[in-house]
């Protein structure tokens, strides 16, 4: 494997921003010193990582978001404080990179009209636990079964939703697989 599938290396000295798609938006764990709304061009965020631990077991997997090649993702950019860098980069190593399904890259992202760098993780395809793009109806059976140590798939999948929509930010995909599991719950 990899050294960015183990740990997030970044070597500039200063404050750093990092991309948050996910959980990290509506619960990063830390205290960012700003967070902006941010665009993010050639990925997009989809369901796409099996969870045999936060939203699902071995038995029942759940299903976790992750960054996918193609498209794009509107999302926030957290800036991470120099003083705060290393203690914030061990954090998220532990809750987003224990299983190495994630890598830990640079980005560009947009930010207020500007192009500015930033981090962020992205899905291993070549991952097991990878389980690429399903059908609508497929996701939304195995969130509405999934629950593991952190909760439920639904309660990640609408605290997601609600997060985006506080924001601003239509994820008219997310909205319609909220729908249908709410319709299966």
């Amino acid at each position: 494997m990899t050294d960015n599938r183990r740990k997030i290396i970044c070597n500039e000295p200063g404050d750093v921003w990092f991309f948050a798609y996910g959980s990290l938006m509506w619960n990063p764990g830390f205290t960012p010193k700003k967070i902006q709304k941010a665009l993010l061009e050639g990925w997009h965020r989809c369901f796409c990582v099996a969870s045999l631990i936060y939203r699902g077991t071995p038995k029942q997997p759940g299903l976790s978001l992750g960054l996918d090649v193609g498209g794009q993702c509107r999302g926030l950019a957290l800036c991470i404080s120099e003083a705060d860098r290393e203690e914030v980069f061990d954090y998220l190593v532990r809750r987003e990179m224990p299983e190495e399904i994630y890598s830990c890259v640079p980005v560009s992202v947009c930010i207020g009209g500007s192009l500015v760098k930033a981090y962020t993780l992205i899905v291993n395809q070549d991952h097991k636990l990878y389980v690429g793009e399903m059908t609508l109806e497929d996701v939304a059976s195995t969130i509405a079964q999934g629950h593991g140590r952190n909760g439920s798939n639904r309660d990640y999948l609408t605290s997601t939703v609600k997060s985006l929509n506080s924001l601003g930010i239509e994820d008219e995909e997310l909205t319609l697989l909220l729908n249908r599991v709410n319709e299966l719950s």
